[in-house]
């Protein structure tokens, strides 16, 4: 299953490989794409979406709903 996640707060290379890193952890996750232009990251895998939303937010970003 994909997953698109909404991001705000991503700026540069660093966010984009923090955001990725983040919702790797997450069991469940396959993988996990950031696309700093469009502001999303999109999640590979059948992990919690609620899981996924909280770690982005634990790494200081705001998850767009």
């Amino acid at each position: 299953m994909k997953t698109v996640i909404h991001v705000n707060g991503m700026m540069c290379p660093h966010c984009k490989a923090t955001v990725e890193k983040v919702c790797k952890a997450v069991p469940g996750t396959l993988d996990a794409v950031v696309d700093l232009e469009a502001k999303q990251v999109t999640v590979t895998g059948e992990a919690d979406l609620a899981a996924i939303q909280a770690a982005i937010t634990a790494a200081g970003y705001e998850v767009v709903k």
